[in-house]
């Protein structure tokens, strides 16, 4: 998600204070139950003697995969470090299980140790401590923390994965499991008490020093709220805000740590904690009334949210599943004038083939999503049917009744071809409708991976 706000593809939007207040847009076995599905072989009514074109379907059914068997999904990742999984939409509950399936998988089978979400790196903390330690209520933490942007995460299906992480805890204190927020949209107090908790102990004469720098990003009252009024301030107002957190910064990262371990792991954790209000700050402080400016907040975003997640990777060793829209684990964007890099193709010049992205699609279903239609903009359910024969989906649709995956970069020849071609593809964020809901997209060059749902519902809000 981004900073304060929704769009329609990829994340929440970012406020644009012109336009009456409009909101700017801010993935052997299968194939013989596949091929008695298939429509008939395109071309088979050509002319006579003339061979018939290969059909797409008939060709990607020979390398699928059935959802039910993760165990092809080992070799296809490899040793990749962070796997990227996206959805199609913000808010289906066969996009979120399925995330959670894998995840158990890979740590159970593969040795993955961090869900990351596309989500602020505060609220990561505080479910990272939960599941962890069991300290707090972490219904109370999603309720509080997953709000206006954020909002679609609040589900029954996330609740249950985080409710596995901290079971498997129990069951496995050797090997925890550990949860990450990578995004930059608020930047909660407890990241600031953590920084300034650090200082006091560690440096103890810049404390006061660092308590004004922070006096005016300090949230106070609830997330919603401190995200529409960080939006409603002027643009010099949040610049200056915006030096002053990035002032605190540089004067962190100038300290000296101790000479044992302990504090020096202590001193990168608070220079990272103190990165990340930076980032806050310096993302709101982009001229958000211009398509330009929003272009360069979007951009600054998903290289932000590439960075943090290959920060806590390399700390950490941990090896990653992220969570995010298809828009931002993807590595060709449908909007460049929007977006004008995704996250993937960051995380893919970061870790190069350590890094794997499975994108998603679906052909038809429901959904969450604020209805820019109404007054309000309410969240509400929306249900879809099937593309035309000009769309991903459709073809897609033909290979399986049932939910499948593919590795893209191995397929038949035939499969590749199909696969190297602009069709159009639904991309729903957390606004519908929206221009660039769908948009063409060829498939072998934006994911590595590719998991279908000929149908999906929407996800059960808490």
């Amino acid at each position: 998600m981004s900073p304060a706000g929704r769009t329609g593809d990829a994340g929440p939007m970012i406020l644009s204070r012109t336009s009456s207040r409009r909101r700017l847009p801010l993935v052997g076995l299968l194939v013989a139950a596949c091929l008695g599905t298939l429509a008939p072989a395109a071309g088979a009514a050509g002319t006579a003697g003339a061979p018939a074109a290969p059909d797409p379907a008939r060709a990607l059914a020979r390398t699928a995969q059935p959802l039910t068997d993760l165990e092809p999904l080992d070799r296809m990742i490899g040793s990749a470090k962070v796997v990227g999984v996206g959805e199609a939409t913000h808010s289906s509950a066969e996009f979120f299980t399925t995330k959670h399936r894998i995840f158990e998988h890979l740590v159970e089978r593969r040795g993955f140790t961090t869900f990351a979400l596309e989500a602020s790196w505060s609220t990561g903390l505080l479910v990272d401590e939960w599941v962890r330690t069991g300290r707090g209520d972490i219904r109370a933490i999603m309720r509080d923390e997953f709000q206006e942007s954020y909002r679609l995460w609040n589900t029954e299906e996330y609740l249950d994965l985080f409710r596995w992480m901290r079971a498997y805890n129990q069951r496995h204190p050797g090997h925890q499991v550990r949860f990450m927020g990578n995004d930059l949209g608020y930047a909660g107090a407890n990241l600031f008490d953590d920084v300034t908790g650090y200082v006091a102990r560690a440096h103890p004469a810049l404390l006061p020093r660092f308590q004004e720098l922070y006096r005016a990003s300090r949230p106070v009252g609830g997330v919603e709220a401190w995200m529409k009024g960080y939006m409603a301030k002027p643009r010099p107002e949040r610049q200056r805000m915006a030096s002053e957190v990035n002032t605190a910064l540089a004067l962190l990262e100038r300290q000296r740590p101790g000479k044992d371990a302990r504090a020096r792991e202590a001193a990168s954790w608070a220079v990272q904690h103190a990165r990340a209000i930076a980032q806050v700050g310096t993302e709101y402080a982009h001229d958000l009334d211009t398509g330009a400016g929003v272009a360069e907040a979007m951009l600054y975003r998903d290289r932000i949210m590439a960075e943090n997640t290959v920060w806590w990777q390399r700390k950490t060793g941990d090896r990653i599943l992220l969570s995010a829209h298809n828009g931002h684990i993807g590595y060709e964007t449908t909007k460049p004038d929007h977006y004008p890099r995704l996250q993937g193709a960051f995380l893919r010049d970061a870790l190069g083939p350590e890094y794997v992205s499975v994108g998603t699609s679906f052909g038809r279903g429901s959904f969450n999503a604020h209805d820019t239609g109404a007054p309000g903009e309410p969240l509400r359910v929306f249900t879809v049917g099937p593309l035309g024969p000009d769309s991903n989906a459709h073809t897609l649709d033909r290979v399986s009744s049932a939910p499948f995956y593919l590795d893209l970069r191995r397929t038949t020849p035939a499969a590749r071809d199909w696969l190297g071609t602009h069709r159009t593809t639904r991309g729903i964020g957390t606004a519908y409708p929206w221009p660039g809901a769908e948009a063409p997209v060829r498939l072998s060059t934006a994911y590595d991976l590719l998991i279908h749902f000929p149908r999906i519902s929407a996800a059960r809000l808490r």
